[in-house]
């Protein structure tokens, strides 16, 4: 599975953003990060979700304009210091990086980030030869792994779960 972030450009009113997520709770969609940036006329918010083609599809529907972008998921070791050893290796070899978002899932106790990047084919050859993509980690963005550590949240709430 592909990791893929939307990202959208919404009016910066109060409720916009609940619109976004209330449409995506409403089918199920599990988001796995978010990220918003805003001015004062326009914010861009940016999603991972549990299922980015039905996401796209639903948020078009809504009058949204869903732009996609390929993502992938590194993981890291849980101490100071060690996404810095990411950021060096593309650096190296002198890969872009375009956005990034630290993912709700973990594998096992690492902490997971997901990474976009100028060249994203290029970008994941180096970061798997350095040892730190992880295809299975790329596949956790799913419900039951969102929720495996909230299982008393009921299934009808887990569309935002940060």
């Amino acid at each position: 599975m592909v990791l893929r972030e939307i990202s959208l450009v919404l009016p910066n009113r109060p409720g916009t953003l609940a619109g976004v997520a209330r449409a995506l709770a409403k089918e199920r969609i599990n988001l796995a990060a978010i990220s918003l940036d805003s001015s004062a006329g326009d914010g861009r918010v940016r999603l991972i979700v549990s299922d980015p083609d039905r996401a796209v599809a639903l948020l078009s529907g809504a009058g949204y304009d869903p732009e996609l972008r390929e993502m992938l998921a590194v993981r890291l070791e849980d101490r100071a210091g060690s996404f810095l050893r990411v950021l060096e290796v593309l650096a190296r070899e002198k890969v872009n990086l375009l956005s990034v978002a630290l993912l709700v899932a973990r594998e096992g106790n690492q902490p997971l980030v997901a990474l976009s990047a100028s060249d994203p084919a290029r970008a994941r050859r180096i970061l798997q030869r350095a040892g730190f993509v992880s295809r299975a980690a790329e596949g956790l963005v799913r419900k039951g792994d969102l929720l495996a550590e909230a299982s008393s949240i009921p299934g009808e709430s887990v569309g935002l779960l940060l």
